[in-house]
């Protein structure tokens, strides 16, 4: 059987880690959390669990990501944070890779994710397939994108295959975690193109949450979802308008 480490990046998670890493049981051989100096029960779950925990400053998804996977001991890893889980069709095709083997001529797979709002699966608003490249030989890829979106790239010549089965990733609980994780991310995201000209970031921030708000609710169907799927496609285009906004206000600070 082929050994399976999984891999986790945490910040004050005590609400989703417990439920992620028991969710692991049945495919991991070990999970390994890189924590942020967490304030509250990370720390304690993840121990008592049994994870392999460790601590390192956070300077961006991107950088931080790529700590863990070196920290795997394992050839193959699958990464995950810690308000996600595999539903029982992905837990049984990774499974079954592990059982019967990998394909040698294969170094990755993607599998598709399904986001929350409120305890509501939402396929609509552009939030599924919402499809990641998740499980990859340590070696054979790294970490890209741009902070706070984060995408693993497999480096030029090694192959990928997708996974059947979905990533449950409860991504807002409630509508005031939406809220803050729009404000955290256009944060973030600001600090990367503070650098950009003025007259472009003056372009994206008057046309870019205007593109964002009728792809999403119009050609991805958010209006299917009523008040739901407008409420996520507004502050997809608010969180867009911020980045831009405060990006400018950095680059003049």
């Amino acid at each position: 059987m082929t050994p399976l480490s999984v891999v986790i990046i945490t910040k004050n998670e005590e609400k989703n880690i417990g439920n992620c890493i028991d969710a692991l049981r049945g495919i991991a051989d070990e999970i390994v959390v890189l924590d942020s100096f967490s304030t509250d029960k990370t720390e304690q779950i993840c121990r008592k669990k049994g994870a392999r925990f460790e601590q390192h400053a956070f300077d961006g998804h991107i950088q931080q990501k790529n700590r863990a996977k070196e920290l795997a001991s394992n050839e193959w890893v699958l990464s995950l944070d810690a308000d996600e889980k595999p539903d029982f069709t992905l837990l049984e095709n990774i499974k079954s890779l592990k059982e019967n083997g990998f394909p040698e001529n294969i170094s990755g797979y993607s599998m598709n994710r399904l986001n929350f709002y409120c305890n509501k699966p939402i396929k609509s608003c552009g939030w599924y397939p919402d499809t990641k490249l998740r499980l990859w030989k340590k070696n054979c890829g790294v970490w890209n994108g741009v902070n706070p979106h984060d995408r693993f790239e497999l480096y030029e010549g090694f192959s990928s295959l997708h996974l059947a089965g979905d990533i449950l990733h409860n991504t807002y609980p409630t509508h005031a975690d939406m809220v803050r994780q729009s404000d955290k991310f256009a944060l973030i995201a600001a600090a990367q193109f503070s650098g950009k000209p003025l007259l472009w970031l003056i372009f994206k921030m008057l046309f870019s949450p205007l593109f964002k708000y009728t792809k999403n609710y119009l050609i991805k169907q958010g209006f299917l979802d009523g008040n739901t799927g407008f409420q996520i496609c507004r502050y997809q285009a608010i969180e867009v308008f911020k980045k831009y906004r405060l990006a400018i206000a950095l680059k003049y600070s």
